[in-house]
């Protein structure tokens, strides 16, 4: 073909989400990397054992003569000890592997590197059961404490509580692990690999190498005590299998930034997107104000507040930067604040309703007939997302009914109190496993669904994206009306409401993070996280 006939490469299209598979969604891709692609389990696990190596070393700094005590289990986390113990030595360290089997229990990949590593010299003993936690607390007497702790015991491969020996092993492993360096391959033991819960205790890792990708227990914001510094390490996964059968979980990332808008040179306000915020009432307008502030501190060309009329001059008091509507005629929200909505509702490009709405009956009443007003707007040609949150959430959760109404594409922004009211049950139990709670308000909604909180969770469908980001400095109130501006400002320039919510949560949380810098204790108000918003824009994005 002559050079001038050669296509254009193009690049992929950027995948903003890494992978967060579950240990079951895990072991799968693993069985198809082997059954379908060829792949050899032994090579895989090599693979995995010559990445914990890297890690380990990263960790602790050159390990020739460094004393390694590895704890092996009976599975494939037992093999990958093995693989470590091998390379260990090649490294001039010292290591000693105890096994909970005997070693005529040790089958496939994980049998071949054990008489791999037997065969290279490193020193292997028996964990035998009634004896194994004496025995492991005895190769650490105070005279050879270990410098490194390898937790290769369980790994993904638990599921229910530990057994009374395997607690028993966590428990002597973790009061060693308070004189050395531990590592945990893939999942530390008796961490629970989807809800990031101890079963009923877990060890506590420094640093966990996850193979291939962390698991979602891992990733979650509770899981941090046991896991340590996460480090994620490919091992020969093929992308096609993970292609084949994607998580029902991914996690956000900074390549998030990728899909901000680019601001044209000749945009003016009118183009960079309108939102309307619908709320504030007497006593609540503060709620209002935050959401509008954010919005136009994340973009937004124009800001609108529309808040019955009684509070039109507390609304717009301070605030120069932001439009306001009066609406009805009290100081409270009522069914006729929708007759002075309809006629100017076709000129915004995203609402927000609830900030400071009030939880009255008659707020309920204005609740109910905007679903209706909106369906009949779309029908004459505006199509506007729309984000419910706060108040708005509570009355849906007294009033299903209005629920059903919902349009698809709106986003629904609630904190584990408003989630536990959504679903009948209590916040403990959505605390406790806040993923299934997610799964379970998505499986009966079409909404994009964004779960706030340490690990917030953004999904619609089948699919939940997690946020990487615990930031204490985001627990103060009118932090969660800044995010439904931040959303809202990012769905008026263009962005679909899955990715806007995506990219919403995790500009926020990126906030809350570098707040903790100025304000180490705490202290910072929401008003603060607004404004952090164009800094953190200008470190991801480029100039």
């Amino acid at each position: 073909m002559p050079q001038s006939a050669r296509p254009t490469p193009t690049a992929p299209p950027m995948n903003p989400y890494d992978p967060l598979p579950t240990p079951a969604e895990m072991a799968a891709w693993d069985r198809c990397a082997i059954r379908d692609y060829g792949l050899k389990a032994e090579l895989l696990m090599e693979n995995a054992g010559t990445e914990a190596l890297g890690v380990l070393r990263e960790a602790y700094g050159p390990l020739c003569g460094a004393r390694v005590l590895l704890v092996a289990g009976g599975g494939n986390n037992g093999g990958d000890a093995f693989v470590l113990a091998r390379r260990l030595l090649d490294e001039g360290a010292e290591p000693l592997v105890l096994h909970t089997r005997p070693i005529s229990g040790y089958h496939g990949a994980a049998r071949y590197h054990l008489d791999l590593a037997r065969r290279a010299g490193a020193a292997c003993r028996h964990l035998a059961p009634g004896r194994a936690r004496s025995t492991l607390c005895a190769c650490a007497a105070p005279d050879s404490l270990p410098d490194i702790l390898v937790d290769g015991l369980l790994g993904t491969g638990m599921s229910g509580e530990l057994s009374a020996e395997a607690l028993s092993l966590v428990q002597a492993m973790n009061a060693l692990g308070e004189h050395c360096l531990v590592l945990a391959l893939d999942t530390p033991s008796g961490l629970d690999g989807v809800t990031g819960q101890p079963r009923p205790e877990a060890v506590r890792a420094d640093v966990t190498v996850a193979f291939h990708a962390p698991k979602l227990g891992c990733a979650l914001p509770l899981a941090a005590p046991f896991v340590g510094r996460l480090e994620a390490r490919a091992i020969g996964i093929p992308r096609a299998v993970v292609d084949k059968t994607p998580p029902r979980q991914v996690l956000l990332t900074e390549r998030l930034f990728g899909l901000m808008p680019v601001p044209a040179a000749e945009l003016h306000k009118g183009r960079a997107g309108h939102v309307l915020v619908l709320g504030g009432s007497e006593g609540l307008t503060g709620a209002a104000q935050l959401c509008a502030l954010a919005a136009l501190r994340a973009g937004a060309g124009l800001v609108t507040v529309g808040c019955p009329r009684g509070v039109l001059a507390e609304v717009k008091a301070g605030m120069p930067d932001i439009m306001a509507l009066g609406l009805g005629h009290g100081a409270a929200w009522t069914p006729d604040c929708m007759d002075s909505l309809l006629p100017s509702l076709g000129r915004y490009d995203c609402v927000v309703i609830g900030p400071g709405l009030g939880r009255n009956s008659e707020a309920a009443e204005f609740l109910a007939l905007f679903p209706r007003a909106f369906a009949k707007a779309f029908e004459a040609g505006w199509a506007s997302p729309c984000v419910y949150d706060a108040d708005a959430l509570y009355l849906l959760a007294q009033h299903p009914e209005i629920m059903a109404e919902l349009p698809a594409d709106a986003v629904l922004t609630p904190h584990p109190g408003e989630m536990a009211r959504l679903l009948g049950m209590g916040m403990g139990e959505v605390q406790a496993d806040r993923v299934g709670a997610a799964h379970r308000f998505l499986a009966t909604h079409p909404q994009v669904l964004t779960l706030k909180g340490a690990g917030t969770l953004v999904g619609q469908g089948e699919l939940l994206h997690l946020s990487p980001i615990a930031a204490p400095n985001l627990a103060v109130g009118g932090s969660g009306d800044v995010l439904a501006g931040v959303i809202a400002a990012l769905l008026a320039r263009g962005l679909g409401p899955l990715p806007a919510a995506c990219l919403g949560v995790y500009w926020h949380g990126l906030c809350g993070l570098a707040l903790a810098k100025d304000f180490p204790a705490r202290g910072n108000l929401a008003t603060e996280i607004a404004h952090t918003l164009p800094h953190i824009l200008k470190e991801h994005t480029p100039c």
